[in-house]
């Protein structure tokens, strides 16, 4: 539909960073709190092998990985914050990944390394007062290739902060997951559109692959 640089050039180990938004219990395990609220859990909890199998091969090709923890508590919450989650989320008790709780915890499988970062984000953005920038620049990275939860919230206003930053931003559509069909395929739309390309995370390991050999 759109026409696009050879994905080769753009997912280059050494100049890519894996992205990994959020992808923590209260936002993925059926014992969270999305689900709690009733929220419909299949996309998310399909997508999640492919995102394992995507982080071996990012780490079998030497591509650099960021997680994103999102936390939230009384030092970060801002009253808008927290209006915004009592009319979302008016059936869930407690706070939604609340700092030091099993709910923030990352969900089983996703286990980064001591020589992965892993980032606490207090917004849907994690370009939003983190240190991201900073540890992209240091590490020479040119592109994000963006995964996690939710598609249309914290992954897509990750995405769009990055472009912003003028960084190259390759969405992967199988890889990324949130609770409406109609949702994800729309932000999938913004990013071919406007903000970088939208691929399948056989794609990447297929260019990942051959490049490790």
């Amino acid at each position: 539909m759109y026409s696009r640089k050879p994905l080769e050039r753009k997912v280059e180990p050494a100049t890519t960073a894996l992205i990994v938004v959020d992808v923590q219990n209260d936002f993925v395990s059926l014992e969270g709190a999305f689900a709690k609220r009733g929220e419909d859990m299949a996309m998310i909890q399909e997508m999640v092998p492919r995102l394992i199998q995507l982080i071996d091969t990012a780490r079998r090709a030497g591509v650099p990985i960021v997680y994103f923890q999102n936390s939230r508590g009384p030092w970060t919450q801002s009253e808008v914050q927290i209006e915004r989650m009592e009319e979302v989320s008016p059936g869930v008790d407690g706070v939604i990944t609340e700092a030091g709780s099993w709910g923030a915890e990352f969900y089983q499988g996703i286990s980064p390394r001591e020589d992965e970062r892993v980032t606490i984000k207090h917004r849907y953005s994690g370009f939003v007062d983190t240190e991201l920038d900073l540890v992209l620049r240091s590490r020479g990275i040119k592109t994000l290739v963006m995964t996690g939860v939710a598609t249309n919230v914290c992954v897509e206003s990750t995405a769009r902060d990055g472009y912003m930053k003028d960084y190259r931003i390759v969405l992967v559509k199988d890889c990324c997951a949130t609770t409406s069909k109609e949702l994800h395929e729309a932000t999938l739309e913004n990013i071919e559109r406007y903000f970088g390309v939208a691929v399948s995370a056989k794609e990447v390991i297929s260019v990942w692959e051959a490049l490790g050999k």
